[in-house]
């Protein structure tokens, strides 16, 4: 059954992550071992463990009201609980964002739910994720399906407010009569209890790392920004839902259009779109094969109007799949057609999310990998030949071991030269790196964008506000650019500086490759923000809410965003400069160390012939040791390089990797 191989999927993509912790832990053991650890490897690779540890999936469910998203996730993930676990009945809705995962920091099950009233506050949800004492927190009982069923119903709750009190939260555009005119303040309407809710609850697909994000209808995602402009484009993967009754309705379109551009923008990569309750479309008195017609009919409408292919079109009924699952029906649920949307979710979805993982977090270890390998090989040769020198030492006399000690003195020389320049190029990469830190400094950053909000609270008219707006971003954009031509002047040097060693020491240097940095992955991510920012500064939205609550909105959902991207700038391009050279001065290092080693055996070997038998026993051992290190590092190499899939996650899982 798909949902199985769903599952098996996800479980495989948890071993694969687990598979790699217990490796990269295992190549630091490696590095202790070997002598070749040093700060900046140590904390690179703490970064990478803590990364991989808070790692997740997040799938989202986006969709108008009553189009069946929460009960597609009942279907999808909680069907062996035989109930509705999410409220999903008739005239029950998600009023606010719900996140469903798993904390391996507590492992508890819990629901917390943030006030509305927050809106009214200058922090961000994700900064209110780190204080749980601002949430609202209900414990789960998670053996009592009926008690978290219950529990869970509080995501639909309201509350009857003035209306002049909606206002000032910010919910003024669903403030209006059936006539679409403005109300009175005094008018009692109902508003959202909760802003958002996190829940946390063990359960299998979740603790592999997946997250389920369920929004509200498109009114809430109008209003909470921080939803549309961060949590979505933040999401791995989005189900478009809609209502097979009634296709692409003006309001579905509109959350097509606003809402999902982020993965539109990437040819719909990590998008589907499920054509819910087909079975509005069962109808007694058609055949099977008319009904069949009548739903490819809708997917094909569908598709077209959304503008995508019809295989990302899948039409389902959440309600049925739900009901086959709870009744264990096989028919119903293969009717259902919720296997082939799990299939695709299975084969298409979490590829993506490793090959994400794989670039952005496992390359760079690879590269530490791969360059400690280079170094211990140099070593490895380098006995090789002492070796082979040892044994044509035996018969030579004590001119010739005066000729070879004065040979390697003046490689000495020579490497102490190479060292001195190496040196100097780290100095002078320190000034490039000190001019870069310069152009995308957080304290600058925040000059500014202090600046830039006390400008637009003066502002009194909102065409001035929104030109504050407008001005911030010219300045961040023109803040990356900058930064992007300096990376450039620094990627040369380190170039050169590469260029350099590998001519100065062709046999020792050849395999060493320059890692070079780039910001064009930040720079989009600041175009796709101010594409956002233009949006929201130009909506209708930021016309017709009061204008205090459009600055703070503004600042807590893009500007914050804005100020993670350099965030992340400053801790990435910092991480590289201090590693980009460091494979050149452990090769000179342990170059240094060959060549005193290579020393000693002369010294040795001119003072008395037995010393070169002892050398001789020696270092064959040590070749051997490292011989052996080498072995344990390909395999690690080969592990952190493997695709994840199903079929071996058996085997990985018998098989893990020794500390």
């Amino acid at each position: 059954m798909a949902n199985e191989d769903f599952f098996n999927n996800v479980q495989a993509y948890g071993q694969w992550k687990r598979d790699l912790v217990s490796t990269i832990e295992q190549f630091q053991d490696w590095l202790n071992t070997t002598g070749l650890e040093d700060s900046e490897q140590s904390l690179k690779i703490y970064e990478t463990l803590q990364t991989l540890k808070y790692d997740r999936i997040t799938l989202a469910f986006v969709g108008e009201f009553s189009r069946g998203k929460t009960e597609l996730i009942n279907a999808i993930f909680f069907s062996k609980y035989k109930r509705r676990l999410l409220a999903s009945d008739a005239g029950r809705t998600t009023m606010c964002p719900t996140e469903l995962f798993y904390d391996v920091d507590d492992p508890k099950a819990y629901m917390r739910l943030l006030p509305i009233e927050s809106r009214l506050e200058d922090t961000s949800i994700t900064e209110h994720k780190q204080h749980p004492i601002n949430w609202t927190t209900i414990q789960l009982d998670i053996n009592s399906p009926e008690k978290m069923a219950e529990s869970f119903a509080q995501i639909t709750k309201t509350k009857p407010v003035k209306a002049v009190e909606a206002k000032r939260l910010g919910l003024y555009d669903i403030i209006t009569d059936n006539n679409g005119s403005e109300i009175s303040d005094n008018k009692i309407v109902e508003i959202p209890m909760w802003r958002h809710a996190l829940i946390n609850f063990p359960h299998p697909f979740l603790e592999q790392g997946l997250t389920i994000l369920d929004t509200p209808g498109l009114n809430s995602l109008g209003n909470e920004p921080e939803l549309t402009i961060s949590m979505l484009p933040n999401a791995q993967a989005a189900i478009f839902v809609l209502a097979a009754d009634t296709g692409v309705t003006r309001s579905d379109m509109d959350i097509w259009r606003r809402h999902l551009k982020s993965f539109r923008r990437n040819r719909n990569s990590g998008l589907v779109v499920a054509l819910n309750k087909i079975d509005t479309l069962w109808d007694d008195l058609k055949t099977e094969k008319e009904i069949k017609a009548s739903i490819q009919r809708q997917c094909l409408e569908s598709s077209k109007t959304l503008g995508i292919d019809s295989k990302h079109v899948f039409a389902v009924s959440a309600q049925k799949a739900l009901l086959g699952r709870v009744r264990e029906d096989t028919d119903l649920i293969t009717k259902s057609n919720l296997p082939k949307l799990e299939q695709v979710l299975s084969s298409d979805i979490l590829p993506q999310k490793q090959n994400l993982v794989r670039n952005t977090i496992i390359n760079d270890i690879t590269d530490l990998m791969k360059s400690s390998k280079s170094i211990l090989f140099g070593q490895f040769n380098a006995r090789k030949k002492s070796i082979a020198g040892l044994g044509g030492l035996s018969g030579k006399n004590e001119n010739v071991i005066y000729n070879l000690l004065k040979k390697t003195r003046e490689e000495q020389q020579i490497y102490q030269k190479n060292a001195e320049n190496l040196h100097a190029s780290r100095q002078i990469l320190l000034g490039q790196q000190k001019k870069l830190n310069n152009i995308i400094a957080l304290d600058k950053l925040d000059e500014h964008i202090n600046q830039a909000r006390t400008t637009m609270k003066g502002s009194w008219t909102t065409t001035g506000m929104k030109s504050g707006m407008k001005l911030l971003f010219d300045g961040l954009s023109n803040t990356i650019n900058e930064a992007d031509k300096q990376v450039e002047l620094t990627n040369r040097l380190i170039n050169s500086i590469y260029t350099r060693f590998q001519n100065e020491n062709k046999e020792e240097g050849s395999e060493l490759k320059a890692k070079l940095f780039s910001v064009d992955s930040y720079k989009k991510e600041i175009e796709l923000l101010y594409e956002d920012a233009e949006e929201y500064r130009t909506s209708v939205y930021s016309t017709l809410t009061e204008q205090s609550f459009v600055i703070k909105k503004f600042f807590i959902s893009l500007v914050s965003r804005a100020r993670n991207i350099y965030y992340q700038l400053n801790q990435d391009s910092d991480s590289w400069t201090k590693l980009a050279l460091t494979p050149l001065v452990h090769h000179v290092k342990a170059h240094k160390q060959e060549l005193q080693m290579r020393m000693d055996q002369l010294k040795k070997a001119g003072d008395s012939r037995n010393n070169i038998t002892e050398q001789f026993s020696k270092l064959t051992k040590e070749a051997k040791v490292l011989q052996k290190y080498l072995i344990d590092l390909n395999a690690m190499i080969k592990v952190v390089s493997e695709p994840v899939t199903a079929e071996n996650k058996q085997q990985k899982s018998n098989q893990a990797p020794s500390k």
